[in-house]
Order: C-alpha cells, then sequence, then structure tokens
C-alpha cells in the first residue's frame, strides 16, 4: 500500500516549487517529504511512506553542505569553533525557523491527533519536515540542486554567523550562566505533563530554582520542552532587571 491512498496535493506542491524556483520531476518524492507517521497511522500506510527515511537522508545532505559552506567562509576557524557554529545552525530551533519562513507547516500530511494539539508547528516536527525536504530536493534535483536550495533559504543564518562570529548561545546554558553570575544555584528541570499521540506528543516542562517555577515550556521532544522554558524564563528574569 503506497502513497496513491494520500491525496493529492498539487497546491501544496505548486506553493513551494514558487519558493524553490523549480518544479519538481517527481511529485511523489515530495508528498512523501510532507507525509508525518501519524498521518500514515490514521490512514493504514507502511510507516516507510512517512518523511522518516528521508529526514535521515536530508539530515546528511544538510550536515556536508553547512559544513563545506562553513569551512569556506571562516578560514581562521579551529575546528571545535565549525562544530560549536555548525551545531547552531542546524539544531532543531534554527531549521524550524527556515521551514517555518518557507511555510511548510501548512502543508504537512499528519494525522488528526497530531493536528489537535497543534503538532504541525512543533519545533521538531517542523525541523524534521525541512530535513526531509532537503532530500526532496537532492532525490529529484540532485546534490548541486539541494546544496543551492540550502544555501539560499539559509542565507540569512549564515550571514549572523558571519557578523557575530560565534553561534548563539544554548538558552540552557545561558540561563545556567546568567543565574550564576547573580549567585542563584543552578535551574532545575522537571517534566510537567505530556498530552496527545504516543507517535506525536507535546511536553510539557517547568524550570525551577529553590523549589520555585521560573519558567515554563512545551515542545515535541522533551529537549525542546526544557530549552522553551529555560527562553521564557530568561527573558522575564532579564525583563525585571532594572
Amino acid at each position: 500500500m503506497g502513497l496513491s491512498r494520500v491525496p493529492n496535493n498539487i497546491g501544496a506542491i505548486g506553493q513551494l516549487e514558487l519558493l524553490l524556483g523549480f518544479r519538481f520531476r517527481d511529485p511523489s518524492i515530495f508528498q512523501r517529504a510532507i507525509t508525518h507517521r501519524s498521518f500514515c497511522n490514521e490512514q493504514g500506510l507502511e510507516d516507510t511512506e512517512s518523511y522518516e527515511r528521508m529526514e535521515f537522508l536530508g539530515d546528511a545532505v544538510l550536515e556536508l553542505t553547512v559544513s563545506e559552506e562553513l569551512y569556506r567562509r571562516f578560514p581562521d576557524f579551529l575546528e571545535g569553533r565549525l562544530t560549536k557554529t555548525r551545531s547552531a545552525l542546524v539544531n532543531g530551533e534554527a531549521l524550524a525557523k527556515v521551514a517555518d519562513s518557507l511555510g511548510l507547516g501548512p502543508l504537512l500530511l499528519v494525522g488528526n491527533g497530531v493536528d489537535s494539539t497543534g503538532g504541525r508547528q512543533q519545533e521538531s516536527v517542523l525541523a524534521a519536515a525541512f530535513e526531509a525536504m532537503v532530500a526532496a530536493v537532492y532525490l529529484d534535483q540532485g546534490l548541486d540542486r539541494a546544496r543551492e536550495f540550502v544555501l539560499r533559504v539559509m542565507a540569512d543564518h549564515f550571514d549572523e554567523a558571519a557578523r557575530e562570529g560565534t553561534p548563539p548561545e544554548n538558552p540552557k546554558s545561558r540561563l545556567q550562566e546568567h543565574l550564576q553570575s547573580q549567585g542563584i544555584q543552578t535551574p532545575k528541570y522537571r517534566l510537567a505533563g505530556s498530552e496527545g499521540p504516543d507517535h506525536g506528543p507535546v511536553f510539557t516542562v517547568e524550570v525551577l530554582v529553590d523549589g520555585g517555577v521560573i519558567g515554563i515550556g512545551r515542545g515535541g521532544k522533551k529537549s525542546e520542552a526544557e530549552a522553551q522554558a529555560a527562553r521564557a524564563a530568561l527573558e522575564e528574569l532579564l525583563a525585571s532587571l532594572p
């Protein structure tokens, strides 16, 4: 049972092709790149018909492209700094922003359960969808076109790295450093709950100091929810400074 049972999303293909600047030779590749596993489960499709295998391939293409570009752009960066910068450019938060700028969220085929909990806008889902789209371009158009696509849609992120010379800090690290500078103990993270189906959960995490909650975050992964909680706490703490 294959993707012939998936609705023909011609409108979605057309929207994205305008942004990509080319037409897919094989529309079924695009179709698979926007199909979440929850949709396969509800439609009786095999899990292999989802974008997860393409996510795996796209991750490799993305890492190669970003690594090559950083190597070229920053000849003075040593291995450690190149690795940190690459991590900042291809982490879930950064990729989700790129996916959002492309409008991938509304195009995704997701199950009703995931859709009802806002799953198509989850950071982890958007990041995975972008990696799958990179793979789709690679499989349909080849490596050169995939590299061109990545560099074009991530241009602002590379420019930011070039301007600042260092990648943005992890929100959990930034929060810990801020608290330490104020003589406050290390924050702790607590899972407050989860909702949604097993294949698309949404976790809620609280960050605490001295037993009190200073931030709350939600995400499709615990690490994502922790990062959101840390970011919320940091924004609140910085806003309260005189």
